[in-house]
């Protein structure tokens, strides 16, 4: 009668055979052991296969895609005998019961290998407990290895007796050899290696002594050439810090769905715990299968994922395969070399159950990030187990990763339904709520996007460190706004992870909200040499390129994106968009239009930069239907708070062109979009000082210091501002100037809500203050520092209004000064208002500004 759990029936068992059992034709030996105990399996089996003895051993030879209990099984009854690697590892794992059992039926040599002084359990005892035992009780396992070869060379030359003699000429606990690691078998003292009392050195032990010494002197070349062999083995299997892998998609023969995609979503977050191995980006991998002419959510079997490593010159890949035995799941992972096929470390682990597999897995990943050359300092210290990582429920994680596909294929838009099903699934999922955040910021939809990170941030502690480094920065610099300590932490981030890519493009967004558009520039090209073929790093350092009036160049950083083809972006398509405008290149334009209203999600950005371009022109009849479009379009969006942005900021036209009844009605309208948005509430509150009305100006200000008081760019940027529009509508411009000063360090920031860099509003106002202040000079560094920084300001309202500055500037330094001085002033002022009123030549007739302006030009012919 059978014992244990069998796997599946078979014909050729025992009980259904007759006679001798059938010739076996593959490995000679099957290796069976527990996954804890896989360095002393890899020995046993490295002796073995130098003294050509074929081995079959787990994972190594299971066939990718295969399901491991059919390999186990094939293995089995293909091998003629099985080294049984024993210790208390083994008698806690059925799966070695079930091994065990099925060598029993096939009638398989087993020969265990006591690692461990253990005594085995019953149902181990039943199979094994009459069959001599080889004991390796005291390390190093090495010393044993000439013994243990012996053994199965005698077996596989002759028979299983002659096996079993060669075994039993020691006794049943041989004394020990050496210590572990390996050693000098002279370094220790006890008993002969074969059970023999020491003898003292007497006269009479002087040859048997000499005779030991020659052969521990023998024992000693070999187990160093063993030991060479291992480290130079071991050494040619590492990756370096370079090298990237590719991962595959998991082989599933559970016929459980919740392991698609979720189980390798769950290894790159346990393998980019890792600051050593640099695993390819989702944007890398679809971009690779783009070049394979596939489809970028291709399944990456076994068979394809070698090709796109090859592809994506990396080193490595790795498959990774689960497969269930009763209620047990087998998890395994092989790296192998994408060029020669070589497997490079392997691991394989059995999980009790279900709920035991994110725990199997990260364990394993954490073994497999050692065998490939990172040290064991770091996997320690980056080693978060996975259900702490991510989340304790395969449901939530499969959603999540479902989301993360979506993201990559469609766009944020569609990974909505993903994200929030998984944080309904576990509302304690850090990395959910994150993933949240990015979607709605990718949709402009910055207040919700500050919701779901402000979660992240409170959750933090259920991430990995990587994780939860990210989170915390994108937490200090989009929802408190807390620039310099956004740029500590991925600073922070940068010293842990000193290769990994986003952090360096992180901390340049920030530099670039600072206004430091050199160090951001500088930054992200240290992203882009370490990920040279990702598309996402070229807008923004095309961005910051034009922000540095480095036109040219910024050109060339966007044709070079295209010309690789590296992808489609909003950001890259905004920057061309700005570089046709500043080119007056009105067919470029209109190509990037059609482009944006090919996209529903982004036809709102699209009809937003038309509508300024309309009003840098003095359009303002197409500038307000333009307007009133891309809101609706962002409404139709379910981006409600893009489209009260663009309400404000066509309130803000309004209310510098003059029109302060329009200005103060779309400033409201915007806030009836969205309430709570602090871009919308930002510039509706400089708008309605603007257009004179200082009571809702004043209320809506002292709303947003109180919710953002630690906010650098509300607290040094739009705060001062405001506060000098309405020092200006009391015509009272010294409190104005003094306000700005808090400005000075951040005036140039790039604005994250807007549809260009930023309008420099500081600096227009303060040019303001300065003309009441009767400073002329003052008010031209000012105005001209806008037109000087056309690369930041694009096509905003505030360039064109620029010239008009600088006319009314020279105009009143021509009036406060005499003589040639006055003269001189004087050109340059009709020089600015000519150049004004070329830009303005089709403009809108009525607009008051204009009109002004005409009056004044004509006054000081």
């Amino acid at each position: 009668m059978r014992r244990g759990v069998s796997i599946e029936d078979d014909p050729s068992s025992p009980e259904n055979a007759s006679g001798a059992p059938p010739p076996r034709t593959g490995h000679d030996v099957f290796i069976s052991h527990s996954s804890k105990d896989k360095a002393a399996a890899d020995a046993v089996c490295a002796i073995l296969e130098q003294r050509k003895i074929r081995c079959w051993i787990a994972p190594r030879d299971i066939t990718p895609g295969k399901e491991w209990g059919e390999a186990i099984i094939d293995a089995i009854a293909g091998s003629r005998m099985m080294i049984l690697i024993f210790s208390a590892n083994a008698n806690d794992s059925p799966q070695i019961s079930r091994e065990v059992e099925r060598a029993v039926n096939k009638q398989v040599v087993i020969v265990p290998l006591r690692i461990e002084d253990v005594a085995p359990t019953k149902s181990l005892e039943y199979f094994i407990g009459s069959v001599h035992w080889l004991d390796a009780l005291h390390q190093p396992l090495e010393s044993h290895l000439e013994r243990i070869a012996g053994v199965v060379e005698g077996a596989l030359e002759g028979d299983a007796s002659a096996a079993a003699k060669q075994a039993s000429e020691s006794p049943q606990r041989p004394a020990p050899i050496v210590g572990w690691p390996i050693r000098s078998v002279l370094s220790r003292g006890g008993t002969a290696a074969h059970g023999e009392p020491r003898l003292g050195r007497t006269q009479k032990s002087r040859r048997v002594l000499a005779l030991g010494l020659a052969g521990a002197l023998g024992t000693v070349a070999l187990l160093a050439a063993v030991e060479l062999y291992f480290r130079s083995h071991q050494q040619s299997k590492r990756l370096t810090e370079k090298d990237t892998i590719v991962v595959s998609d998991f082989t599933n023969t559970t016929g459980d769905a919740v392991f698609d995609d979720t189980l390798k979503t769950a290894l790159n977050v346990s393998l980019q715990q890792s600051p050593f191995l640099n695993v390819l980006s989702d944007s890398q991998v679809a971009k690779t299968l783009q070049q394979m002419t596939r489809p970028t959510g291709t399944k990456l079997t076994p068979e394809l994922v070698r090709e796109l490593c090859l592809r994506a010159h990396s080193k490595a890949y790795l498959a990774g395969s689960i497969d269930s035995l009763g209620s047990e799941y087998v998890l395994g992972l092989k790296a192998v070399n994408c060029q020669n096929g070589d497997t490079l470390a392997q691991e394989q682990v059995t999980a009790s159950s279900k709920e035991k597999v994110l725990d199997a897995l990260g364990k394993t990943a954490s073994r497999l990030r050692s065998e490939l050359g990172e040290s064991l300092a770091t996997v320690q210290k980056f080693d978060v187990p996975l259900a702490e990582a991510t989340t304790t429920s395969l449901e939530a994680l499969k959603a999540f990763s479902l989301g993360r596909k979506t993201f990559n294929e469609k766009g944020s838009a569609s990974a909505l339904p993903f994200d929030h099903h998984a944080i309904e699934l576990d509302p304690n999922f850090a990395v959910g709520y994150d993933a949240l955040g990015v979607d709605y910021s990718s949709l402009g939809e910055l207040e919700r996007s500050s919701e779901y990170h402000t979660k992240a941030f409170q959750l933090r502690e259920h991430a990995s460190e990587r994780e939860k480094l990210a989170i915390t920065a994108y937490y200090y610099d989009n929802v408190t706004g807390e620039l310099n300590r956004a740029v500590q932490t991925y600073q922070e981030q940068i010293e842990s992870y000193p290769r990994a890519p986003a952090a360096y493009v992180n901390l340049g967004v920030i530099f670039a909200a600072q206004g430091q558009y050199d160090k951001a520039a500088d930054v992200t090209r240290k992203a882009v040499q370490l990920s040279p073929e990702t598309l996402a790093w070229d807008p923004n350092l095309a961005n910051y390129a034009l922000a540095l009036q480095r036109i040219d160049e910024a050109r060339q950083i966007v044709r070079d994106a295209l010309a690789h083809k590296k992808g489609d972006d909003f950001i890259l398509h905004d920057a061309l968009y700005a570089l046709a405008f500043l080119g007056a290149d009105s067919a470029a334009m209109a190509e990037q239009q059609k482009w944006f209203a090919d996209k529903p999600d982004y036809e709102n950005a699209g009809l937003a930069l038309a509508s300024d371009t309309e009003a840098y022109a003095g359009h303002l009849r197409n500038a307000r239907d333009l307007t009133k479009r891309a809101v609706d379009s962002a409404i139709r969006a379910d981006s409600k708070e893009s489209a009260a942005v663009w309400q404000a900021n066509s309130a803000l036209q309004e209310a510098a062109f003059g029109n302060p009844t329009e200005a103060r009605q779309l400033a409201a309208e915007a806030l009836k979009l969205a309430s709570t948005s602090q871009g919308a509430e930002s510039e509706a509150a400089l708008a309605f000082a603007m257009a004179g009305d200082t009571a809702r100006a004043e209320s809506l200000a002292k709303e947003l210091g109180k919710r953002s008081p630690l906010a650098t760019q509300m607290q040094s940027l739009w705060l001062p501002t405001i506060q000098a529009q309405l020092a200006l509508d009391r015509k009272n411009p010294a409190p104005a100037l003094n306000a700005l000063q808090a400005a000075e360090h951040i005036e140039l920031g790039q604005i994250d809500f807007v549809a260009n860099l930023s309008c420099l509003y500081p600096v227009y106002v303060r040019g303001q203050a300065y003309l009441a202040a009767g400073q002329g000079a003052a008010a031209s560094v000012e105005f001209h520092k806008i037109l000087d920084h056309s690369g930041i300001v694009w096509n905003c309202w505030t360039g064109a209004l620029a010239h008009l500055g600088v006319a009314r500037a020279n105009a009143l330094q021509s009036r406060s000064s005499q003589g040639a001085d006055s003269d001189a002033a004087r050109v340059r002022a009709l020089t600015a208002y000519k150049d004004f009123l070329t830009l303005w030549k089709d403009a809108d007739p009525g607009i008051p500004i204009l009109q002004q302006a005409k009056a004044e030009y004509a006054k000081l012919q």
